[in-house]
């Protein structure tokens, strides 16, 4: 379907814009992969090169350009050189972003332009210089890879710099879809699950893949959008939503590790959602608290919930967790049986109690009581207590995810 038609993709050395680029290409559409690595990464894997050689092995023709989206003339020469090579661009992908978890005090501004500039200013520049050339297709397509708005200041509270620019590409949509209707469709896609990436790897630590789907899912979705008739436009799709309703059962295939609980993405209103804003405003259920307190009252000792897992963590320390991990920790939590709590892995030997820790903490962690203990006791992943807002963190985000690995070793013993 997408034979013979030219695709510029941002963001396309890797991930998921290399997916879709792939996807296409076993139609034998052209690929402009426009991303900025030429050279190898130290850590991240593939350039412009190595994406082109497989686009050409699947059947596409691949034009490798240097293009950081942050540079007008590089996009502009980029555009140029895609209408000189193949003729014309038949669809733009908007995919390159950038992203910080991180709060307002602790964003530096460097990374909020970074992420304003990428995600907003590169997705409306890189629009408004190839719709000239996609006007003159004859099924032309912007498709943003971005998410529907969801005001719930749920998704503000926590990364409120990332949560604005991800939205101003999706304000990009809204506006751009009405301004060229009936010339240009132009779509957002989003996913309904955490989808794994070299970028999940750094978020989430190792480990997170098992709880993520493949960049598949998202090529196939993309591939159904673009191959629908230009009246199609101003949508904001979920990846599994439009695949269920094009017919495809079995998701499975899609996941890293079949059967095992995937996470929920960023931005989509679901029963973790709803959730963890009751919480976060109100505090732990009250079905979860007297469950919490009734076996607080029936363990052999009168300890609460809280005060019994940090017994449990102060007996399982060890030189090794310690020699690892070299970071302290600080609680602070909400509901009954608040207050401050800590775990020091610096100091010799560690220790875990109530109160401040010792000396400075490298990350605080806020959520309420009961999440805690759900959280030290593996019945909630740290990583999507995270992204659902249930748990706040300032500080030290790698040392955090160093954190979620002791957790893995120490729930049998919680």
């Amino acid at each position: 379907k997408l034979a013979g038609c030219t695709l510029f993709i941002t963001g396309a050395s890797r991930g998921i814009g290399k997916a879709i680029a792939l996807k296409a290409a076993r139609d034998g559409a052209n690929i402009v992969i426009a991303a900025k690595t030429a050279e190898p990464h130290p850590t991240l894997p593939g350039t412009i090169y190595t994406a082109a050689a497989e686009i050409e092995a699947a059947g596409g023709k691949a034009l490798p350009c240097v293009v950081n989206v942050r540079e007008e003339q590089q996009i502009i020469n980029a555009v140029e050189k895609a209408v000189k090579t193949f003729g014309g661009i038949d669809i733009l992908v908007n995919n390159a972003s950038a992203i910080s978890l991180t709060g307002t005090l602790e964003t530096e501004m460097k990374k909020v332009n970074l992420m304003m500039d990428v995600n907003v200013r590169g997705t409306y520049l890189t629009s408004k210089t190839c719709l000239p050339h996609l006007r003159k297709s004859r099924n032309p397509h912007i498709l943003n890879l971005s998410p529907p708005m969801n005001l719930n200041p749920m998704w503000f509270k926590n990364h409120c710099a990332y949560t604005i620019s991800k939205y101003g590409m999706s304000m990009c949509v809204l506006g751009m879809a009405e301004e060229f209707k009936g010339e240009v469709a132009v779509n957002a896609l989003w996913p309904k699950t955490a989808i794994h990436t070299a970028a999940m790897d750094m978020l989430g630590g190792a480990g997170i893949e098992k709880q993520c789907r493949k960049t598949d899912i998202i090529a196939d979705a993309a591939y159904c959008i673009l191959t629908k008739p230009k009246s199609f436009t101003g949508n904001f799709i979920i990846d599994e939503e439009l695949l269920r309703e094009e017919g495809v059962k079995d998701f499975d295939v899609y996941a890293i590790v079949p059967g095992h609980p995937l996470m929920p993405d960023f931005f989509l209103v679901s029963e973790t959602g709803k959730t963890a804003t009751s919480q976060g405003r109100h505090g732990a259920s009250q079905a979860s608290e007297e469950k919490l307190m009734h076996e607080g009252a029936a363990s052999a000792k009168p300890l609460s919930p809280v005060a019994e897992t940090f017994r449990v963590i102060q007996g399982a320390l060890s030189e090794e967790y310690v020699r690892t991990t070299q970071g302290v920790f600080q609680f602070d939590l909400s509901g009954d049986d608040g207050g401050t709590w800590y775990i020091d892995l610096k100091t010799k030997g560690g220790s875990a109690g109530s109160g401040k820790p010792p000396v400075t903490a490298d990350v605080v962690m806020s959520m309420s009581s009961a999440d805690f203990v759900k959280m030290f006791t593996g019945k909630l992943k740290p990583t999507l207590a995270f992204m659902s807002g249930k748990l706040r963190i300032k500080g030290n985000m790698a040392l955090a995810i160093k954190l979620e690995k002791m957790l893995t070793q120490l729930n049998s013993k919680l």
